[in-house]
């Protein structure tokens, strides 16, 4: 996790930048699975970086910077995504007629139903499976045990399961870094 970002130091205006520059792609692929919408996710990102530089100078570099910025840019997401929920509920107790379900493009039936999961899965399943880190390095990213990770990533699997039907594959990885040779039913971590 971060291999290039050792030595950084609380309140460095210059290792912040390396953080930004190392983390921000794959917190936005990460938040963009999450939440079903690159902007929402690139907002969101954003968002978390003004947290994390508000923080900077508390930042304890025992904690890696790399898992101290997912969990922000998550709680971030998961914080838009029941602003989005509570703002379309109340849009339709208050217009009954208009409350249609918006139907949105998807790029894959998979990546449909990764937006379907809850967020905290989804989260989960990125950090696991696209993202290629570890069961360890995915607990500590979201501050939860191992055990919590794996129940998380078992409900996901249900859920996608559920959602996809017969273009679940039950012995394919769901989105590997290429490369990495972790799949869903294995872990190195133990």
């Amino acid at each position: 996790m971060g291999e290039g970002l050792s030595g950084l130091q609380p309140g460095s205006r210059q290792d912040f930048d390396r953080l930004y520059l190392e983390t921000h792609p794959r917190l936005v692929r990460t938040l963009t699975a999450v939440l079903g919408d690159a902007a929402a996710a690139e907002d969101c990102v954003q968002e978390a970086f003004v947290r994390a530089w508000r923080a900077w100078p508390r930042w304890r570099p025992e904690a890696p910077a790399e898992a101290w910025l997912y969990r922000i840019a998550l709680n971030v997401a998961f914080s838009h995504r029941r602003r989005l929920r509570l703002r379309q509920v109340t849009e339709r107790l208050l217009r009954p007629g208009l409350g249609r379900t918006d139907v949105r493009v998807r790029a894959s039936p998979l990546r449909a139903a990764l937006a379907k999961l809850p967020a905290r899965e989804s989260a989960a399943v990125m950090l696991r499976y696209y993202h290629g880190y570890s069961r360890a390095e995915t607990a500590q990213i979201l501050g939860l045990t191992e055990r919590a990770v794996s129940l998380r990533l078992a409900r996901a699997q249900q859920i996608l399961a559920r959602e996809l039907g017969e273009d679940w594959n039950e012995h394919s990885a769901l989105h590997p870094v290429a490369g990495s040779g972790v799949t869903r039913d294995e872990d190195t971590s133990g």
